[in-house]
């Protein structure tokens, strides 16, 4: 996959400290450099970054789940050649399950980036097929980051 200058994305943070606290994982260039290396296509992405009350309340309204997930992904459309969405994480989360997994919180926050996109795109983990194809262009694109494979279960 390569980057499309075409991509619009807009960087949404929910607070001061969300903000200052993704500030201290990636700058704003960097987390654009991971979403334009997983999204070929022209269209606009909005990535919101939320603390874990506005997760829960997210995941609830739309997944009838009633805990904060790393990520939701909202695709309003996706065609060959663009697409438009918006991607939230929920950056306490995946802070969270990066030390529990034992990745620095970067290299998590990466993977849910270009999984966010992936989603956004069209692509899907419902069905192991599924599964196998997404994880294998995952893992494609993030080592094309610099990053390992994000489903290695020894870091």
């Amino acid at each position: 996959m390569s980057s499309n200058s075409k991509l619009l994305i807009d960087i949404q943070t929910a607070s001061p400290a969300i903000e200052a606290a993704l500030k201290k994982i990636a700058s704003s260039a960097l987390i654009k450099k991971w979403i334009k290396a997983a999204t070929p296509l022209s269209g606009l992405l909005t990535l919101r970054f939320v603390n874990s009350t506005e997760g829960k309340k997210l995941n609830a309204a739309f997944r009838k789940k009633h805990y904060a997930t790393n990520v939701l992904t909202f695709p309003y459309e996706h065609s060959k050649s663009a697409l438009s969405a918006d991607i939230i994480f929920c950056l306490p989360v995946i802070r969270k399950e990066a030390k529990e997994q034992g990745k620095t919180v970067k290299a998590h926050l990466a993977h849910l980036i270009v999984h966010g996109c992936l989603h956004a795109q069209g692509f899907d983990h419902e069905h192991e097929k599924e599964t196998k194809k997404m994880e294998k262009l995952e893992v494609a694109l993030l080592k094309k980051l610099g990053f390992t494979d994000p489903y290695l279960t020894t870091q």
